[in-house]
């Protein structure tokens, strides 16, 4: 870090990476891969294993290898072993959602899953780990021949089991996942054909769906990709596929924009900035303190008016990742006082110094609350905003570690 970025980053932010890695404890399952956690980091053995779980710690646990925790890099091995064993599809290749060691409990093939096998078995291969390579190279094969689509330079949802049924149903939660796995890869294998897919998806994405909707972008959408504004009115508290507009996807977007213009450097073209400065702005004045209590909601309908109030944790975690990532492209100070702003919410509310890590939800009200998670399975939103304040600028988390 700068010394003028130093001048905003508290210092608990600087120690919180390591101390989110300590809340996970011991998290593997009995059957493999890694386990939901409770509120206080117990692992929930009667869950299944859940492949995006598995992937995210594994990808968390790599990156604290390549600082130099190379105590962790059993972890990453076991991650992988799951990847390659207990989650995988054997007899019709890719990743079930979940399983136990009886077999597949969720068996759809799912971009959103598939996303993170992808981003866990980049930082895998990044460190050496055994096996981490070999998974990669079958992550990008399956990314590629299952879920990309040419024709709209944007990915498909999900499949079933046997890749016979695609579903009618397209999304860009997944697409989004996607982006951040694809410059990982790019990063690691060297090979820029995926940061170029990265860069269409938020070409698309961004400069096209949220740009056409005042940055309001829609999530949902049916195979020819046209918006379906109305998807899911009657559950709108989804934990994957919300109604309306998700205020927090606005803010990885906006980051995940920076990055590829990181990627692409000189090639990169200026509306990425400009747009990532308008979603950032988009949800900042649809979703911060609009409701009577501090805070942001979890999504709006397309008009701005809040539908889910609950505040989640990885909405103020990338709110926090982004407003750095916009400080470090712009240098406006704005940034750094909305970073400060948003650290201090954070630790005052969400970073929990008795049970540890951060509370996943609150109310209305800042009160805890499990109306869309329950427990703190998920180390990857905390560590990834608190970690990014003291690396380079990069496309990736992974690339900005080891290069």
């Amino acid at each position: 870090m700068t010394e003028q970025s130093q001048a905003f980053v508290p210092q608990w932010v600087r120690a919180e990476p390591d101390r989110v890695l300590a809340f996970a404890g011991d998290a593997a399952h009995p059957d493999g891969g890694f386990a939901w956690l409770d509120s206080a980091g117990a692992p929930v053995p009667e869950r299944p294993v859940e492949t995006w779980i598995t992937c995210r710690t594994t990808h968390v646990l790599a990156l604290a290898v390549a600082q130099g925790r190379d105590e962790l890099r059993p972890g990453v091995e076991h991650g992988v072993t799951a990847l390659r064993g207990l989650l995988h599809d054997d007899d019709n290749g890719g990743w079930f959602a979940s399983a136990t060691a009886a077999g597949p409990v969720a068996d759809h093939k799912g971009a959103y899953e598939h996303a993170f096998v992808l981003l866990a078995a980049a930082s895998a291969a990044a460190i050496g780990a055994d096996g981490g390579r070999a998974l990669l190279d079958e992550a990008l094969e399956v990314f590629d021949s299952r879920f990309w689509q040419e024709e709209f330079g944007l990915v498909a949802d999900s499949w079933d089991r046997t890749w016979s049924e695609l579903e009618p149903y397209r999304g860009v939660n997944a697409n989004m996942h996607t982006v951040e796995a694809l410059l990982a890869a790019a990063d690691v294998t060297g090979d820029r054909r995926w940061s170029d897919r990265a860069a269409r998806i938020v070409a698309n994405v961004v400069h096209g769906f949220a740009r056409e909707h005042d940055w309001r972008l829609p999530e949902h959408f049916d195979p020819g990709w046209n918006v379906l504004l109305d998807y899911n009115l009657d559950k709108p508290a989804d934990q994957f596929r919300p109604y309306g507009v998700t205020i927090g996807h606005l803010l990885e977007w906006s980051r995940l924009a920076l990055h590829v213009r990181h990627a692409l450097g000189d090639e990169a073209p200026g509306w990425l900035l400009d747009d990532a400065r308008e979603l950032f702005a988009t949800a900042v004045r649809d979703g911060w303190n609009v409701d009577g209590a501090e805070g942001f909601v979890y999504t709006t309908d397309f008009d701005g008016a809040p539908v889910v109030r609950n505040r989640l944790h990885w909405v103020i975690a990338e709110s926090l990742a982004t407003a750095w990532a916009l400080h470090q492209a712009t240098g406006d100070e704005q940034y750094a006082r909305w970073f400060a702003t948003w650290a201090e919410h954070a630790e005052s509310h969400f970073v929990d110094r008795e049970l540890g890590s951060w509370r996943h939800e609150l109310d209305e009200r800042n009160r805890p609350a499990a109306t869309v998670w329950e427990g703190k399975p998920d180390l990857y939103h905390a560590y990834q905003a608190t970690l990014l304040p003291q690396l380079p600028p990069a496309a990736s988390f992974i690339g900005a570690v080891t290069g």
